[in-house]
């Protein structure tokens, strides 16, 4: 059975990239750059007056008004000593300015303007040009997912539209006879809650997936033709249910039959142990456990890097970071463990312990906290991984 660190890196040794197209940038929020993008003018294109106030052509003073710049505007020549034009924030600033003076600085008589303080400060109140970026200048690299300030920034720099990769569209599979529904009594059934979980998952990465899942029932046939759907209709297949050993364990066998790639079945790890991945014809397939627990450390553990990673994520993985843990822990077994944690004060802090049916601390907690399997036992851990969950 291989560990995590050789699981999560076979996954990425499979990764489709999706296809590419240019989108105006407000639609590109949410997507990956597939390019290096550059600027395409100076920002500011021209010396801008930050305030509203003076352009002066010396630092003392006084000077006479020769008129007013407003935000669009170009004066139309250069002030000389002795001159100044009232300007407001946003304008051109005049050839022949030496500072901004701010309004509440100076007293107008007509078109006299005095300091009434100090000297004007060479270069101030006035935003250079190109002081942020200049023409040429990288504004967004390869791999970066875009959020709205990128599109400012882009947009700053004369740029209209971007090159990103396509969403996966994610077929997500719930197997299992064991679920309530319209057509059966509720005894000795449960309610079906993975499948709605991942595609709430999909739904809050910003990718694409149908309302309602495919199902599956426990029958070699019909979960033959509901994988072949799924594969065929979408970019990668989630599936939940069925990968353990058991006599209704269906997933290996019937992907088999189907002449799928198993890249690995089983990591050493806690929750999550009979995790299968496998390529159906060109569909990464993930084979989750049924258990909730375990479906939500794998979506995050391994799931939704890949498809970070299919949409060209620069850095597919989960923030991470090692810091103390505090208190002791006894570990079970041999097996690597994610534990649901918070992050308080720079420390690591678990919170209980729950089963792989379980998932209220999950839902609590603002990190997993990464145990390797070859790690120290309890008194000796003094910090640990902790991976970040994406929260709203």
């Amino acid at each position: 059975m291989m560990t995590v660190d050789e699981a999560r890196r076979i996954c990425m040794q499979h990764v489709p990239q999706m296809p590419a197209e240019f989108r105006p940038l407000e639609l590109a929020v949410g997507a990956y750059a597939t390019a290096d993008a550059f600027a395409m003018d100076d920002f500011p294109r021209f010396d801008v007056s930050a305030v509203d106030g003076y352009a002066v052509a010396d630092a003392h003073g006084p000077w006479t008004n020769m008129g007013r710049i407003a935000a669009g505007q170009t004066f139309g020549k250069a002030l000389s000593p002795g001159e100044c034009a009232r300007i407001f924030t946003g304008a051109a600033v005049p050839e022949g300015t030496v500072a901004i003076v701010m309004q509440e600085k100076v007293r107008a008589d007509g078109d006299l303007i005095t300091l009434a303080e100090e000297a004007a400060k060479a270069g101030s109140n006035v935003r250079m040009r190109g002081e942020s970026f200049r023409s040429g200048e990288l504004l967004v690299a390869k791999g970066q997912r875009i959020d709205p300030v990128h599109v400012g920034v882009l947009a700053s720099g004369g740029v209209q539209e971007l090159m990103v990769s396509l969403e996966p569209q994610v077929g997500i599979v719930r197997t299992g006879d064991e679920f309530i529904d319209d057509l059966n009594s509720d005894a000795g059934r449960i309610h079906s809650s993975n499948d709605r979980m991942l595609v709430a998952a999909v739904r809050a990465a910003q990718l694409f997936t149908d309302d309602v899942s495919y199902t599956a029932s426990d029958d070699r046939d019909v979960l033959r033709a509901v994988l072949k759907q799924a594969a065929e209709e979408s970019d990668i297949v989630v599936a939940t249910g069925g990968v353990s050993v058991g006599d209704h364990d269906l997933m290996l066998p019937v992907l088999q039959e189907l002449g799928a790639t198993i890249h690995f079945h089983g990591v050493k790890q806690k929750p999550g142990k009979p995790m299968l991945f496998a390529t159906l014809g060109r569909t990464p397939v993930f084979g989750l456990p049924g258990n909730p627990r375990a479906v939500m450390v794998a979506w995050h553990v391994y799931v939704l890097p890949f498809l970070r990673a299919m949409q060209g994520a620069g850095e597919p993985w989960p923030r991470s970071e090692r810091l103390p843990l505090e208190g002791s822990l006894q570990l079970k077994g041999e097996r690597a463990e994610f534990r649901a944690a918070h992050v308080r004060d720079g420390k690591v802090h678990l919170l209980p312990d729950e089963g792989s049916h379980m998932l209220t601390t999950l839902a609590m907690a603002d990190a997993l906290a990464y145990f390797p399997a070859d790690a120290p036992d309890a008194g000796q851990w003094k910090d640990v991984e902790v991976l970040y969950l994406p929260r709203p």
